[in-house]
């Protein structure tokens, strides 16, 4: 759990996170999250942590991923309340990575006004051209994961605890890309609209540490925070 903040009134706010690929979403949550103090909620994680527990929602997960088949909406809605009724009692959350199409949205939202909890969506926003050529020239740390862009030149890792080799994913190619943005435009991009004026648009064009100072212009009000 992340220490609260001395900055952040009592504000009472989970943020839904959105962005095409490319956009630098997970650079820009972790920083949200941190200034903001939330807990993140990442469903390939939860899963994971999830299929290790012997409960029965656990043992529920684990059989879902060794049979090899997906998630229903159903159970991703019964892990995420799981994972909201763990918090501790004031914890707020950042979503990031669902909901992913409309159907989940809508149960999303159902879910958080039945908890009675506020929320508010946060998009990272680029043009498909613009994710087209960071995706194709990004590298990725072969032993972390962590994603550089093409601007970061050296050939390995610049965290200290690993130094891993870059390398370009597989489906970092220009076909798989195209399939995976264009899922997104009729998946996703419909279930963001469904947020209307509880959404708040970021621009994703400029370098990352702009995008941060601009994502902070605009959820400070909202979160509550004050310097």
């Amino acid at each position: 759990m992340n220490n609260p903040s001395e900055n952040q009134t009592d504000s009472q706010m989970d943020l839904i996170l959105f962005g095409m690929q490319g956009a630098g979403k997970g650079t820009v949550g972790k920083a949200i999250a941190e200034k903001y103090n939330l807990q993140t909620f990442e469903m390939g994680g939860e899963l994971r942590r999830l299929a290790q527990e012997s409960s029965e929602l656990g043992q529920k997960v684990k059989e879902i991923i060794e049979s090899g088949k997906l998630v229903g909406d159903d159970v991703v809605m019964e892990i995420v309340e799981n994972f909201i009724r763990g918090l501790v009692e004031g914890a707020n959350v950042l979503f990031d990575g669902i909901p992913r199409k409309v159907e989940q949205a809508k149960l999303l939202k159902d879910l958080l006004e039945s908890l009675n909890r506020q929320f508010t969506a946060v998009l990272v926003d680029i043009k498909k051209e613009t994710a087209l050529t960071r995706l194709t020239t990004r590298r990725v740390c072969d032993t972390c994961k962590e994603v550089y862009p093409e601007a970061y030149k050296e050939p390995n890792c610049a965290k200290e605890d690993c130094g891993g080799t870059l390398i370009v994913r597989a489906d970092d190619n220009t076909s798989a890309i195209e399939t995976r943005l264009n899922t997104y435009e009729t998946e996703t991009v419909p279930a963001i609209e469904l947020f209307g004026k509880n959404l708040v648009k970021i621009d994703g064009e400029p370098p990352i540490e702009e995008v941060r100072d601009l994502a902070f212009e605009k959820l400070d009000p909202i979160m509550g925070y004050t310097e």
